[in-house]
């Protein structure tokens, strides 16, 4: 049985461990979704490794997940990328999916950027559209935050009426209108997978609000808000879900569609980084 909670020294080692070869502090962090892990072609590397070389580090299972961890220079700030990230449905605990932004947390990381693949509820999505997400939904029974609490990581009971930083989320959509393309904006339902939705789920999570899903991001959003981060969150929507003409859903063709929004990304990301300071620090 796994356990529920990690411990701080478990997070600390694996700190330990990437402070060694380092030279610089991280502020921003940025985790990628499936098929997203090529949307940091900017940052500057001084240094990367496997997932598998760094202490008590889960290890990504997912094809479409690089597993690598990048840390360099972006601009004129220093930053933490995750290409990939881990999953409940792979067998890993909240705590475990949670573990790469304890060690964002330790290492000094204020502000968090994660990206995935969703499923498009909200009839206007088109496949290739990228969503801001404005809030979330977390239907998958589960909480990292869930056990005792490490009042050094935050409070007991962390604020959610705005997990998703609004300044953050304009500059994405000014980013996009710079570049000539215009970005949606919803809610995300976070399921815990691995199956993928039926119609009457759809048609449910529809008339809940939700405007996405997918099987990723909540788990890691809470942790940030706990750890006091300033979050953005952005979805590629790789699919559209039609209750009433359901097609089926190829997870190649879905991976397909998030690297081929790869460039929109990076190029969101980039100008929202550029804004960082004038925006939220």
């Amino acid at each position: 049985m796994k356990k529920l909670n990690i411990s701080k020294d478990q997070v600390r080692e694996a700190v330990s461990f990437i402070k060694k070869q380092i030279d610089c502090s991280p502020s921003i962090g940025i985790l990628t979704g499936t098929g997203l892990g090529e949307s940091l072609q900017s940052i500057k590397i001084s240094f990367s490794c496997e997932y598998k070389d760094i202490p008590n580090f889960p290890v990504s299972t997912v094809e479409s997940h690089i597993g690598r961890l990048i840390i360099g220079s972006f601009q004129k700030h220093n930053i933490m990328a995750m290409q990939g990230r881990f999953h409940l449905y792979e067998g890993y605990s909240p705590a475990e999916v949670t573990f790469p932004v304890r060690v964002m947390q330790e290492l000094g990381v204020k502000i968090l950027i994660l990206t995935n693949a969703a499923g498009g509820l909200n009839p206007s999505f088109s496949p290739g559209d990228i969503m801001v997400i404005t809030d979330h939904i977390n239907l998958t029974g589960h909480n990292p935050l869930t056990g005792p609490n490490d009042d050094g990581w935050g409070v007991r009971f962390p604020d959610m009426s705005a997990p998703y930083d609004h300044q953050l989320a304009e500059s994405a959509a000014n980013a996009g209108k710079e570049e000539g393309f215009l970005l949606q904006k919803g809610v995300y339902a976070g399921l815990p997978g691995p199956s993928l939705e039926t119609p009457a789920e759809v048609r449910f999570l529809k008339t809940i609000g939700a405007d996405a899903v997918g099987f990723s991001t909540v788990q890691e959003v809470i942790a940030g808000v706990h750890a006091g981060m300033k979050i953005l969150g952005l979805s590629v929507i790789t699919n559209i879900h039609n209750p009433d003409n359901p097609f089926p859903s190829e997870i190649d063709q879905i991976i397909d569609t998030a690297r081929k929004a790869t460039r929109k990304i990076e190029s969101i990301m980039g100008k929202v980084i550029n804004k960082i300071d004038g925006v939220v620090l």
